[in-house]
């Protein structure tokens, strides 16, 4: 099954953001255990995998390294956690990818700081390989079913050529709140 080529992307592959290589190895099993054939990369901290989505240094090669169309990532990670992540993503508002937090974390304050710093969704690790597997089908059946905008090499947006029909029928106001 591939996890991300469903939502409209011709390849898919996933960043996992795990200090911890047991639960770095842990996540790949089980994605592979419910048949996800996406390509998995793995780095250890937030500092890596912004390296990584730029593409800079060990991770220049895009036909090795192609960019995720989907980032699974812990929240207590040295050098780069988790929250920091997420707020260059936020602030990097040309890369598109859905990001999950998915940490030991239960925490109320964690949670809604995550979502506050751009997460997509928010998952507590579950305690056992089998809750694990679970989990992660449930959200790759979810993520594969979601509409995404096509994206480039960079994980920016790419313009169809149809110019935005529904936007020029429908434009968007926002109202001042």
């Amino acid at each position: 099954m591939k996890f991300l080529s469903r939502m409209k992307r011709s390849v898919g592959s996933i960043l996992i953001v795990e200090n911890n290589l047991t639960e770095q190895m842990l996540i790949k099993t089980a994605f592979e255990a419910i048949g996800v054939q996406d390509k998995i990369y793995a780095v250890n901290d937030g500092d890596e995998a912004i390296a990584f989505l730029k593409g800079e240094g060990q991770y220049s090669d895009r036909n090795q390294f192609r960019f995720p169309t989907f980032l699974l990532t812990d929240l207590n990670m040295e050098k780069v956690n988790g929250f920091e992540l997420l707020l260059y993503l936020k602030r990097s508002r040309m890369i598109i990818i859905p990001t999950i937090v998915f940490s030991l974390s239960c925490d109320p304050e964690d949670i809604g700081q995550a979502y506050l710093c751009g997460a997509n969704a928010f998952h507590t690790k579950p305690a056992n390989m089998e809750g694990l597997r679970l989990l992660l089908k449930s959200i790759s059946d979810y993520w594969s079913q979601v509409q995404m905008p096509e994206i480039d090499e960079k994980g920016n947006l790419k313009h169809s050529a149809g110019g935005g029909k529904e936007r020029i029928r429908h434009p968007v106001t926002m109202k001042p709140f």
